[in-house]
């Protein structure tokens, strides 16, 4: 996914929490309890294609960073998540089979490591 997009909404959330305007067409709503902004372009301004994007989706991979007690000293497990499998790991939190503050949720690709 392109960085500018990323940019684009961060900037937009931004300025929607701090009720500044915003240059940009697209608005921050709210749906089902989140704020959300819908994207209908890319960063050259083209449709999306659901193939390239499914594709993309395919590749990634998420460090869960989750933080937990144990014996009294504080801890980080870190799981490599396929995208594939982000909402079941993030079940089995609801499930109770894991367990523990998830602190942050980066995305990488396997493939860009060294």
């Amino acid at each position: 996914m392109s960085e500018d997009i990323n940019e684009k909404v961060i900037n937009i959330f931004s300025k929607h929490k701090n009720a500044q305007p915003s240059e940009h067409q697209e608005r921050v709503k709210f749906f089902a309890g989140f704020n959300y902004v819908k994207i209908n372009k890319d960063g050259n301004g083209k449709p999306f294609k659901a193939d390239n994007l499914i594709k993309y989706a395919e590749k990634c991979h998420y460090i869960v960073r989750v933080m937990r007690t144990l014996d009294g000293e504080v801890v980080l497990y870190n799981y490599d998540v396929p995208n594939d499998q982000l909402f079941k790991f993030i079940k089995e939190f609801e499930n109770n089979t894991l367990n523990g503050t998830i602190i942050e949720i980066d995305k990488y690709f396997p493939e860009d490591l060294a």
